[in-house]
């Protein structure tokens, strides 16, 4: 008989009850860190709020602004008086 009072079958029983504990909460960790079926299911909000992210970080919104600004200021410069011009659009 051990020092503690147990028998070496008890010491036995307890470490294999120890082991399925362990398994148990190992198997319900890697459920609850499965991070790419978790992606799966939303994977078209997550691709569309990167493309968003990255197009704002990428500065598209002020770049398309300015695009947008100059197509409608092109056109021939018929006159300047100091910074105002007249120009032809036609």
């Amino acid at each position: 008989m051990a020092q503690n009072g147990r028998t070496p079958e008890e010491v036995r029983r307890e470490i294999e009850a120890e082991r399925v504990q362990l398994a148990d909460a190992v198997d319900g960790l890697r459920g609850a860190a499965d991070v790419t079926s978790m992606l799966r299911a939303k994977l078209p909000v997550v691709a569309a709020g990167a493309a968003g992210a990255g197009f704002f970080l990428g500065g598209g919104i002020g770049a398309t602004m300015r695009l947008l600004a100059r197509r409608g200021r092109e056109g021939r410069r018929k006159a300047q008086a100091g910074r105002f011009s007249l120009i032809d659009r036609g």
